[in-house]
């Protein structure tokens, strides 16, 4: 009887199972389960069925090249692979080359979707701090799809409704199919160095396939990285793809990101014009009164001020004037048919009586000029104002206060620099 060392029964073991034609290269479906899996580094998991499990190992060097989503337990796989024996420990696995999911075309995209839309999350391109606003009249808006979609033509039209003024720049995009991903992200990183105002980047409604050029990370991060507003428009309203969340603002069809993007300039220069004549309205009305105003208080200021009341004095003077002038005359006559008589009979006696006449006349004529508002304003006496208001006393007025002082021969506008009371 042969006795074989353990060393010699793994290289037996390692030879049998590694040079075996089935397990040389080997298809095994199975579900994930016991995930190890640490960054820049090697992933080891347990893949299983209803009755059994087996190790399986994706060394880092070859997962770039065999694996396109995120391993989870639970996941539905089919591994391409290989037998590999490890003769110091006699443990056995399976190598991985390359693992696809488990199960129709359509789950594998939703589950790609679903694992890139959570670790762009996580690295915050969707968040709304990141949002742009739209500017409200843009001059330049860029385009970014295909040339021969209807969603071209659909948005030319809108533009061309809506400002006809606005200047629309093309770049046609492959929006579907091998390549339409970077030919998408090449538009908008062109048209993002010209400086536009906005940028519309979509295609027209689809099969979940059709759109998914735009759930690819590198249009997703060209959107994302874009200096210009960009306004993503995919698909019908029901249909969101991972470059509605990046973007600035989602629109539901391509008609509706023209809407967004370009003003109705008819709309609003209608609304302009209604509001400057509104204004117009407005700051005549306001006009008219403020001129009423101002025609009210100027008659008042000529009633109630010192201009008003120096007239009247004036008036007053005048007649007081005429009435003295006639009863003066009315004494001379008297006195010159007096003197006449008395003439005749003393020429002393006329002669006094006619000085004492004369005298009275000054004297009444003194009286009457010191009852005179005008004569009362000369030899450096004026009247003094503040605001319409006569200043009666000292205490009426602060330092700094404006004054209004009324002479005989015209008006002297002053400032009260300091007040002194008389205690």
């Amino acid at each position: 009887m042969k006795v074989y060392t353990v060393s010699q029964l793994n290289q037996y073991l390692k030879g049998l199972l590694e040079n075996d034609l089935v397990v040389r290269r080997i298809f095994v479906r199975g579900e994930v389960t016991n995930l190890n899996a640490k960054p820049n580094s090697h992933i080891y998991f347990d893949l299983k069925d209803e009755n059994a499990l087996i190790p399986v190992a994706l060394w880092r060097g070859d997962q770039a090249s065999a694996l396109d989503f995120t391993l989870q337990n639970g996941m539905a796989i089919v591994m391409d692979g290989r037998a590999n024996f490890y003769e110091a420990r006699g443990q056995f696995k399976l190598v991985a080359k390359k693992i696809q999911m488990d199960g129709d075309g359509a789950g594998r995209l939703k589950m790609l979707y679903e694992q890139l839309k959570q670790r762009l999350n996580e690295e915050g391109l969707f968040d709304f701090e990141r949002k742009k606003p739209i500017p409200k009249f843009p001059k330049r808006v860029g385009i970014v799809t295909s040339q021969t979609a209807a969603a071209l033509g659909d948005i030319r039209r809108t533009a061309a409704r809506r400002n006809p003024y606005v200047e629309l720049i093309l770049y046609p995009a492959k929006v579907q199919g091998e390549g339409a991903a970077e030919t998408i992200a090449a538009g908008i990183r062109t048209l993002d160095r010209l400086g536009l105002d906005t940028i519309i980047v979509g295609r027209g409604g689809g099969s979940s396939e059709d759109l998914n050029s735009f759930n690819e990370e590198i249009v997703v991060r060209a959107v994302a990285d874009a200096v210009t507003p960009i306004i993503s428009a995919t698909g019908h309203e029901r249909d969101v793809t991972l470059a509605d969340y990046a973007a600035d603002l989602r629109a539901a069809t391509p008609t509706a990101a023209a809407e967004l993007a370009i003003p109705d300039v008819m709309t609003t220069l209608r609304q302009v014009r209604e509001k400057r004549e509104t204004l117009e309205r407005l700051m005549q009305g306001r006009l008219r009164l403020l001129q009423a105003r101002l025609v009210h208080l100027q008659d008042s200021l000529e009633q109630r001020g010192p201009a008003g009341r120096l007239k009247d004095q004036k008036q007053r003077y005048g007649l007081l004037q005429e009435r003295l002038a006639r009863e003066m005359q009315a004494k001379v006559e008297l006195t010159g048919r007096t003197l006449e008589d008395l003439s005749r009979r003393t020429h002393l006696g006329m002669s006094r009586k006619y000085e004492l006449t004369r005298q009275r006349a000054a004297l009444l004529n003194e009286r009457l000029n010191g009852l005179s508002p005008t004569a009362k304003l000369v030899g450096g006496f004026g009247y003094i104002s503040k605001d319409g208001a006569a200043v009666q006393a000292a205490c009426d007025v602060k330092p700094g206060d404006r004054l209004q002082i009324t002479m005989h021969d015209g008006t002297i506008d002053a400032v009260a620099e300091d007040v002194h009371r008389t205690e």
